[in-house]
Parts: C-alpha cells; structure tokens; sequence
C-alpha cells in the first residue's frame, strides 16, 4: 500500500476499482461518493477538466433515480450533481457555507486558479472561524509552471495556509484521489473547517486507476481523533461534575456553536429535562434549545438579552458546552460569571479546554456522548437538583428586563419588521443574515426552535454573506422557508446574487432593512467617538433596491415606508410561492440594545430607554477606545 491507506480492507472490492479516468473524472467520482448533492463555484481555464467532467456526469446521469442505481453494493453513485454558478467565488463560498450549515453535510467549492481561489479566501477563513466544513477544490497552473508567475496563478497553498484547517497542493496525480478523500475526512472531523486542494491542471488531465477506497496516512491526525472519540466519563468524572452540580444553587449552562457542531441538542435537551439548568446560548448556538423553552434565555455577550446576562451575573456553576469564551462573550474574563465558584467545561478541541477562563472540571472529547453519559448517570443516581428558587429568579429577569423597543414611534422600528415576520414563521424558518445591526436584530427578535435554523457569520463578522449563505440554505434545505434578513451596507457586497435566486427559481425571501448607511459603525460613533459619523455620513445611499430586484427577476419586489401597512405587506411577502423581495425603510437612528461597551462588564451593560436595566449602567466613556471588529 506504500504511502497510502485502505480504509475498507474488510469491504467488498469497489466495483470500479482498476477501472482508468483522467484526474478530473476521478475528482467528480469521489465527490458523488462522498454524498455531495450540489456544487457551487465559478469557472475558468485551470478548473476547465472538472467542469468538463462534472457536464458529462450530470448529462450521463439526468434520468436516473438516484444513489446507488444500477449497483448492487450501492457504492456507484447515479444521481446529477448540479453546479450553481454565482456572480462571483466569494458568493460561492458563502453559498457552500450556508449548505454546511443548514445540513450539517461538507459544502463543496470549486473554482479556478489566480483570482478565483483569491477570491475564496474570505469564505474559508469564515468557515474556519465558525468552525464549519467546507471542501475547496482550485484549479492551478500546471506543475511545470509553479511558481513562474505564470497566467493567473497564485500561491494558494501560502494564502490558504493560515486560513484553512489543512491545505492540499497535489503535485503527484497518483495521490489525487487519496487526497480528496482525505480531505473529506478532515473537514467532517474532530472541530469540523475547511479544507482546500489546490490541483494543478495536469493533474486534471492525467490518467489514472481508480481505486476506491484510498486514503492518506495521517496517523498523528487519526490518533488525536481516536483518543478523543473514545474519551468517555468514568463513574468518578460523573460524581465529580455532580457534586459540583447538586452543591450549586445557580447552575447555568452555557451553550456555543459546538453543540450545533456536534449534533447534540437533543443531548442537551435531555439533559436541561432531567436536571433544570437553565441555558444561555452564544450567537453561534442560537437553536441549540429551542429558545421558546422556559429555561431558555436566550443569548448572551455584547447584545445578548438583558435577563441571559443577568443570569450570568447571577449563577454559581457555570457548563460551558461547546463554547469558547470568545471576547463577544467574556468580554473582560475575570469579570464574566464573577459569582461563579466553579466552571465545568466540555469541548472536542482540547485546545478550547482552559484557554480563556480556568475550568475546575473538563472533558476533551465528544460533546453528544458526555452530555447522555452525565444524563444517565445522574438518573441512575436519582440526583435531582433543587432549583425552584433559581427557576423563579430566571422566569422573573426575563419578565422584568425583557426585550422591548419603541413601539409609539412614528416611524417603522426594524425590531418590528422581525417580531412580524417571527409571528408568521413561528421560529420554524431558516434564517440566514448579513452583518451588522440587522444582524443582531434577528438574533435577539427570533425563535429558533431547532438547530441549524440559524446561518450567520459569527467570528468573521462577514458583511455580504447573508445573501449567498441563504441560497446555500434552500438548496440543502427545500422543504423549508428560508429568510435572508439583510442590511443595505452588507446586501451590496453581494447583491449580484439576487440574480443566482431567480436563475433558480428559489423561493427565498429576502428582506433589506434601510437605514441609508452602515448602522452598526454608526452607533459605536454616537456612543464612543462624539458623533463623529466618519464614512458613515456619506454611506451609498442612491441604489433603488427594488427596482434592482425586479431587474434580477424578482416578481413580487416592494419597499414599505408606511407603519400602518406593515403587517399586511409582510403576511403577503411570506406568502408569496417564489422569490421575493422586501425593502423596508427603518428609523436610521435605532440602535441595538442591551449592549455591553467596551471594558465594561455585564453589571455595567446599557439597556437603552425601553429594557429596564437592574442598576445604572456607566456612561460611555469616549476616551476608552474600543475594539469594534
């Protein structure tokens, strides 16, 4: 086997192997068997042999049923795979991103050498900050040509290095399908991210012996995850964590992106239904639990609810589950969760473990697996945690510091917008989002009542991404309504795909709250730089949205201005059966609240004038500048 793998020693012989393919019919072979379903990217002279190759395979296989047709194993995949075309590579990562998110399958680029792969960078590290997994494959020069400076090359490998999760540039055709395998592997596993294979153009043409089942031999890799995977709680762990449980009055759980990650909100429900902790959840974990639950607060950090952080301040043992404790969230760490006694922390990446703020009990490994472990044995011990006391105090913060705006304003408040489009999806839609106010809007305003509903950019803080992420979303997920909540700055970065949505006929909903300008930028103006509204006061203010949408296709395309009409014209967008699209002109002065400044911690978060606050925030203090982005 020399220096590649088997991984299916045991299995029958792959029906295919021995048979001869050029390198870029292996790569559309391998994708089809990895269970990719859609494509997304643009293409260009170096990546021409994989579209070619992936022309021929839909062509060959339009009319068949589906996977595993005329093959008796089921290895041979027959089913097309359609390859969405967007107006640019960013939009196609993006794309690929809101498919991974909204599925929780590999989202899967392809795009070309030079300016397409450079194009792709910000989707990858997006991906890899929000851990989500994402294959790329570039097309290159050819491998004579590497480093000549030759026709739209680029040093992928150098850029994407410090992006991605692992990069591949396959100089060697006998290793290609073992890489794109591997690759596979590497992004669905331990912390999933993404992956990029850089692939010469010779490479593509090449002709190569299928083989069906190699891999790379990464064993450092395979042992970490190995380890990791059979981490289990022993009994002492378990009576650990629930001594520390049961001396706690407060107990609260903290819930990140990785519970999404790890598939384990069912886990976690389990666990909150057989202890009554109540649960905080990040802007990545939003739908973790259903956020219409009782002892569902919520999110917390800079423009988390005003009870979630308050709870925070509140509680004596803190769960992190699948969080990080990024400074969105901590802020300044020796004051977040400042009557916290303990915290118990679990985590894939042992990295996390510790890393922000000392954990007193911890576990590395799988997030699903811990949480019904701990489950089951604490039902085994009949151990019940008395918490009446701390339910009553959780239900009486979300009642007197609940979110609220102002509803007497003449003017139409983007709060609103999304309290009348949540009332009509009743937290059962896909919602995908710029970045920006609007952005934290949606995350406080929405229900989420399952995983997955919920694609943002989070660490990256993309401006550009709701737009693509949301088609991405509705090719995985068709039978859903999906949402894209939009901001006038952050749709512009991408609006050419309004177009990709008609092309397909998707029936995505769009919604671009106008403010005239970049509204988040603007309020840390107002509160921290005197008013200075520096680029903010001249923002692009001259586009006509609708009519640009109805240039792209759109049918139903309408800008609401009159307060009176609103839930009127949102009842008939949503009911709308194809694409629409809803510019609503907000008031351009609302700002986002709760928000926690600067340097300050929860017990000094602003409220604003409609959420009452416990004590008097401190004022914002212009000379303490602030770390926006």
């Amino acid at each position: 086997m020399d220096a590649l793998t088997h991984t299916t020693h045991a299995l029958a012989r792959h029906p295919l192997a021995g048979q001869s393919m050029t390198g870029a019919e292996l790569v559309v072979r391998v994708l089809a068997e990895e269970g990719v379903d859609v494509l997304f990217g643009y293409s260009g002279g170096a990546i021409l042999p994989v579209y070619d190759a992936v022309f021929r395979h839909n062509a060959e296989h339009a009319r068949d049923d589906g996977p595993g047709a005329g093959s008796s194993t089921g290895k041979i995949m027959r089913k097309p795979m359609p390859l969405i075309v967007p107006a640019n590579e960013q939009g196609a990562g993006f794309m690929a991103s809101g498919y991974a998110r909204a599925s929780g399958k590999v989202g899967v680029v392809v795009v070309t050498s030079g300016p397409g792969a450079t194009n792709t960078v910000t989707p990858v590290r997006d991906a890899m900050a929000d851990s989500i997994p994402l294959v790329v494959l570039c097309g290159q020069v050819p491998t004579h040509a590497l480093g000549s400076d030759a026709f739209q090359e680029a040093p992928v490998s150098n850029i994407m290095g410090s992006c991605a999760k692992h990069v591949f540039l396959v100089t060697d055709p006998a290793r290609l399908e073992a890489t794109l395998r591997s690759a596979f592997e590497i992004a669905r596993s331990g912390r999933p991210g993404p992956v990029v294979i850089d692939i010469p153009k010779d490479v593509q043409n090449a002709a190569l012996v299928f083989d069906g089942a190699c891999t790379l031999p990464i064993p450092g890799y395979r042992a970490r995850l190995r380890a990791l995977h059979d981490a289990r709680l022993s009994d002492s762990d378990c009576a650990r964590f629930f001594a520390l449980l049961m001396r706690a009055q407060r107990p609260l759980i903290y819930a990140g992106g990785g519970v999404i990650a790890a598939e384990a909100a069912h886990a976690l429900a389990d666990f909150v239904a057989a202890f009554g902790v109540p649960v905080v959840t990040t802007l990545m974990g939003l739908g973790g639990i259903d956020t219409t639950h009782p002892l569902a607060l919520h999110m917390l950090g800079m423009h988390g609810t005003a009870y979630a952080n308050y709870a925070v301040e509140d509680c004596d043992f803190l769960i992190a589950l699948g969080a990080r404790f990024d400074d969105r969230v901590a802020g300044v760490p020796s004051r977040f969760a400042p009557r916290a006694r303990c915290i118990a922390q679990i985590d894939i990446d042992p990295a996390e473990i510790g890393k922000v703020k000392a954990a007193q009990w911890h576990h590395a490994g799988p997030l699903a697996a811990a949480l019904e472990r701990l489950t089951a044995y604490g039902r085994a011990q009949g151990l019940a945690p008395r918490l009446g006391d701390w339910h009553a105090h959780v239900a009486r913060l979300k009642r007197e510091h609940a979110m609220d705006f102002d509803r007497a304003s003449p003017l139409i408040q983007p709060q609103a917008v999304l309290e009348a489009i949540n009332r009509a999806s009743q937290g059962r839609a896909i919602i995908a989002t710029g970045v920006g106010q609007h952005q934290m809007w949606a995350a406080q305003f929405f229900d989420f009542r399952a995983p997955r509903q919920w694609l943002t950019s989070g660490s990256m803080g993309t401006m550009g991404f709701g737009l693509p992420a949301a088609i991405g979303a509705q090719f995985a997920r068709p039978d859903m309504q999906v949402i894209d909540i939009d901001g006038d700055g952050s749709i512009r970065m991408n609006l050419g795909e309004l177009e990709t949505v008609t092309t397909h006929g998707l029936p995505l909903k769009v919604v671009v709250l106008n403010n005239h300008g970049d509204g988040m930028v603007r309020q840390w103006q107002k509160l921290y730089f005197g008013q200075r509204f520096a680029a903010t006061d001249k923002s692009l203010h001259k586009k006509d949205f609708v009519l640009a949408a109805q240039a792209d296709g759109f049918a139903w395309a309408r800008r609401l201005a009159d307060k009176a009409q609103l839930e009127s014209t949102v009842a008939e967008f949503l009911a709308f059966a194809g694409p629409a699209f809803l510019e609503v002109m907000v008031d351009a002065d609302a700002c986002v609240y709760p928000m926690v400044g600067p340097g300050a911690s929860y017990a000094q978060m602003i409220t604003g004038d409609f959420i009452a606050a416990r004590a008097t925030a401190t004022t914002p203090d212009e000379t303490a500048v602030p770390s926006m982005f």
